[in-house]
């Protein structure tokens, strides 16, 4: 069975929507990857740090779904990730309400042993050096190695950002970071731009607009399901990013053809996380409802037409 190493915040969220607000619940960009990579024939681990005090609860929850967490480190005494935000009317945008790093500000990150040699690695939003560390600990070079990044990290942490994508194969990230990593206003010149700065693929998130993948001269263009109920985004973006990694780990296949279904993938988990208040969504979710929403996919993308 392949393996996937997973990089990432396993954290608490307080989120606010339209809709309702929630006080500490599960989140981080490692929860929801791994969570949404659970779907998929595969042996996963999250690397990543909390405190103690972060419910047992929760680290059953991940180990429920054959996850490792043995690279999960748990500082006695320390207090664990949070994050506290409120999405504004059109759920696309929102405002960061506290950020508190806690554990994760002296987080050196270490890779169990049993996944230096992982077939697919993804680097979920952190510190562009904590990123960096996972990659100088491998023993083996990866099949694909993913990257999701963000503006954040743009503004403070420019060039060590550089220094990482020069290393990765794919880096997701959404439009409007596309635009001010690269310079360019057009999304095609601006993946273009950043190709040129190491990765072969880029995908380009759109949220309820879809997603492209750009290869070489190669594009292609996943929609989002329109979806009757949006309650809370927060997530999203990471169980695209675990879908879409779990899928090609699965395959065992990184051509561009593939990652056409690995976008698909991923924009199908999305879609569920979207549902429900923070993770709750994808707890709950069976196999039949994934299956049974890609068919929708197929039917929403499938055409006949003569030429």
């Amino acid at each position: 069975m392949n393996k996937l190493l997973i990089v990432g915040t396993v954290a608490f969220d307080a989120i606010e929507t339209p809709f309702g607000k929630t006080d500490k619940i599960l989140g981080g960009a490692g929860t929801y990857i791994g969570l949404s990579a659970a779907f998929f024939n595969l042996q996963s681990a999250i690397v990543s740090v909390v405190g103690d005090d972060f419910p047992q609860e929760y680290l059953d929850l991940l180990t429920e779904r054959n996850i490792d967490i043995s690279g999960l480190e748990i500082v006695k005494g320390g207090k664990t990730f949070f994050w506290s935000g409120r999405y504004h009317n059109d759920l696309n945008s929102r405002d960061t309400l506290d950020t508190q790093l806690n554990v994760l500000a002296d987080f050196q990150p270490k890779v169990p042993e049993n996944y230096k040699n992982a077939d697919v690695v993804m680097l979920g939003n952190l510190h562009p050096l904590v990123q960096s560390g996972v990659l100088d600990q491998l023993e083996s070079k990866p099949k694909l190695v993913v990257l999701d990044t963000m503006n954040f990290w743009m503004d403070c942490a420019l060039p060590e950002l550089l220094d990482v994508i020069k290393r990765v194969d794919v880096i997701t990230i959404n439009d409007e970071e596309a635009r001010q990593l690269s310079g360019e206003y057009s999304l095609v010149k601006a993946a273009a731009k950043i190709q040129e700065m190491g990765p072969e693929f880029v995908v380009i998130k759109k949220g309820e607009h879809g997603a492209l993948l750009f290869h070489g001269n190669q594009v292609f263009f996943a929609p989002a399901l329109p979806l009757e109920e949006v309650f809370d985004p927060t997530g999203a973006g990471d169980t695209f990013a675990g879908g879409f990694a779990g899928f090609i780990t699965q395959s065992e296949n990184v051509s561009f053809e593939n990652m056409k279904n690995a976008i698909i993938y991923g924009s199908n988990l999305a879609s569920f996380c979207v549902e429900k208040f923070g993770t709750e969504r994808m707890v709950g979710l069976d196999k039949q409802e994934v299956v049974s929403r890609l068919k929708q996919f197929k039917s929403l993308t499938q055409f006949d037409i003569e030429l």
